[in-house]
């Protein structure tokens, strides 16, 4: 184990961090507030941090596989403690816990939130924690590896340990432009956000801090009631719309543009992602009519932007959903552990594995009734090996039970179920809100410190996908 190589790489994500923590301090002069001094000590300790290895360590462009991993999580991990240095030395509400939680809840892109009053926050610190959201959507490390080309060999271990094996089986490119692809489709679509909410009514500065929590399907908002404060329908429209499309594959939407035959309307994923979104909206808005709105307009206004911010895992809101009646609740919970796609900026379990294992258990369905058939597990034209639907239904078995654990581990606490098991469900699922009292008009300062260390590891084994989390503690044993 090469430490000094590992520095020099993790010093190349240290400096993708201080370029927009550069950005957010001269966003501090222009507007004159308070976020200077903090954001400016985080500046040159980060810099710093990065520059050292860079000149004393010699450049090399081989990484062991083992090396490649540690490299990823730990420019997670050491991220995580840098995007918290703002916010804990600006002070206000933020203590060590809840700015770790903060700055974990950014990168992780899962928007849950400590702070009370958004909009006491100087807007240079707003731009930070969108910034957080927007590094984090598209991956930090396949960030660095855009901008770096030179990497060599290097760049092929990078890339396969930050992507998810189920979102690489779907990309059919090298990686150099795989890596493309991502960028090219994530700033496409962030510009495209920005320029539609401007039109539509949202000042410079809103459009750009919403357009990087909506494609990173994030859900940090500038404003303490998120989309809701805007009271716009245009704006939740163009919003619904880029939460949907972040949610689809960046290698499918890249073929759709570039006019492929493998794109959204022939892959099966995305027909059922769309699908069941459609049918979530249908049962929510049946179920809110009367109770709880009177109108089918606000019924499917509302029921519309909650289930699909949810099952994106964006968590912007334009309604308080945790007053809803208990069935669009449990539907809603369902989107927010199933979640989009794999290859997206999405969290959750994805609907890759959920398809997969529906598709596995009518499989063994089918062989108990006909023991001598062979039957595989086929989605669309691909069957689906038995190793993959051996780490898919793995994967969900490990989720289920992290679940479990951390609402025991918060109900210990004094935390009441309801506001437990989902703050465990959206935090596992990088989504943002949850129900109780961590519902979409309220934040996380309840939950005890314990409590918010517990939903920040969820955070991070959510968007590591588990095993690249835990794996980190046996990293001594690899061969």
């Amino acid at each position: 184990m090469r430490l000094h190589v590992l520095s020099r790489y993790i010093g190349f994500v240290l400096l993708l961090n201080a370029a927009f923590i550069l950005f957010s301090l001269l966003l501090s002069i222009h507007y004159h507030d308070s976020g200077f001094y903090p954001l400016l000590f985080t500046l040159l300790l980060t810099t710093l941090w990065a520059v050292f290895p860079m000149i004393f360590v010699p450049k090399t462009q081989s990484l062991s596989n083992k090396e490649g991993y540690l490299v990823v999580v730990l420019s997670w991990i050491i991220s995580c403690f840098i995007g918290m240095l703002p916010l804990l030395l600006y002070g206000g509400e933020f203590t060590v816990v809840k700015a770790f939680f903060e700055s974990v809840s950014g990168y992780t892109t899962t928007g849950a939130s400590i702070i009370k009053d958004v909009e006491a926050l100087p807007k240079s610190l707003l731009f930070w924690r969108s910034s957080m959201h927007w590094i984090g959507g598209i991956g930090i490390v396949v960030f660095m590896l855009v901008i770096l080309p030179s990497l060599g060999k290097a760049q092929l271990t990078l890339s396969r340990m930050e992507i998810s094996p189920l979102a690489q089986e779907n990309f059919r490119f090298r990686t150099r432009k795989m890596l493309n692809v991502i960028l090219y489709v994530y700033i496409g679509l962030t510009l495209c956000d920005i320029i539609l909410l401007r039109i539509f009514g949202m000042n410079l500065f809103d459009a750009v801090t919403h357009a990087f929590a909506t494609i990173a399907t994030g859900g940090f908002s500038t404003k303490n009631t998120s989309i809701a404060w805007f009271n716009s329908v245009p704006i939740e429209m163009v919003t619904m719309f880029f939460m949907f499309v972040s949610g689809i594959h960046f290698g499918l939407l890249y073929s759709t543009f570039t006019f492929k035959k493998s794109n959204v309307f022939r892959s099966p994923i995305v027909k059922y992602y769309f699908w069941v979104t459609i049918a979530g909206i249908v049962a929510v808005a049946i179920n809110l009519h009367g109770s709880t709105y009177d109108t089918w307009g606000e019924c499917f206004r509302f029921a519309s932007f909650q289930v699909i911010s949810l099952s994106t895992t964006t968590g912007f809101a334009n309604a308080d959903s945790s007053i809803w009646p208990p069935l669009s609740i449990v539907i809603i919970i369902f989107f927010t552990i199933q979640c989009a796609c794999a290859g997206s900026t999405a969290g959750g379990l994805k609907v890759d594995r959920v398809v997969i294992f529906f598709k596995a258990l009518k499989s063994q369905v089918l062989k108990i009734e006909h023991p001598q058939a062979v039957i595989p597990v086929r989605v669309g034209n691909r069957n689906i090996s038995d190793e993959v639907v051996g780490s898919v239904t793995l994967f969900i078995v490990f989720y289920i039970l992290i679940l479990l654990a951390s609402t025991m581990l918060l109900a210990a606490m004094g935390v009441d179920l309801l506001t437990g098991f989902s703050a465990s469900v959206t935090t596992m699922g990088n989504a943002g809100p949850g129900f109780g009292l961590v519902g979409s008009m309220s934040n996380f300062s309840t939950i005890p410190e314990p409590g918010l260390v517990v939903l920040s590891l969820d955070m991070l084994l959510g968007r590591l996908e588990i095993f690249g989390f835990i794996l980190l503690f046996l990293v001594r044993s690899w061969r």
